[in-house]
């Protein structure tokens, strides 16, 4: 019996060695991107993108085209990034009092006065600003950075953020609320021009 030429064969009976191959390469960079900036780990991402590489390959051939592959993608590294943190159990409880903002008695926010304010303009034209939005973002504690990372940049639904993380969406809500005021509170001496994050 002969063998089947490289090109010919399959992968899991689902998808030959070339069409494997083609989607590795054109998604492997932004899975790795997603889960490094979930996991915070670049050995942790990489082992999430190849766990999802191979759960998508396996997958494939329930692959409905409801969404865009590049969709469904994304959501098998985040599921497996989400279950990894939990096996680690880095999603632990953690305050993140120490980066909201204070109030007095008359709950009036304090904060240091304002004596210029940069321009949103300048804002999204800075490398350095966008830095430090990322180094404001990975400081909070993990229960609060993830779940501000997949609704807001990644784009998920309170119900979907909720239904990833098994919590409830009045949960998902209240950290979520926790997190940009903890987020803008770090933030402010950047947009009063004074890049202290």
């Amino acid at each position: 019996m002969a063998s089947e030429p490289s090109s010919q064969k399959t992968l899991g009976g689902l998808v030959d060695d070339a069409a494997a191959e083609l989607l590795v390469r054109e998604n492997i960079a932004w899975m790795l991107d997603l889960a490094e900036r979930l996991l915070r780990d670049r050995g942790l991402a990489e082992d999430v993108v190849q766990e999802s590489l191979i759960s998508a390959l396996r997958g494939l051939g329930d692959f409905k085209g409801e969404s865009a592959l590049k969709t469904w993608l994304h959501r098998i590294t985040t599921n497996t990034a989400i279950s990894k943190l939990r096996k680690l159990k880095r999603v632990a409880e953690e305050s993140i009092d120490d980066y909201l903002p204070v109030f007095d008695q008359n709950d009036c926010r304090l904060e240091l006065p304002w004596t210029q304010l940069v321009s949103l303009q300048e804002l999204l034209e800075t490398e350095e600003i966008r830095e430090h939005v990322a180094k404001g973002i990975s400081t909070l504690p993990d229960s609060y950075r993830i779940i501000l990372q997949l609704r807001d940049i990644e784009g998920y639904s309170t119900a979907e953020t909720a239904e990833l993380l098994e919590l409830s969406t009045d949960n998902v809500k209240v950290r979520l609320h926790r997190a940009r005021s903890a987020l803008k509170k770090l933030l402010e001496p950047a947009l009063r021009g004074e890049m202290q994050i």
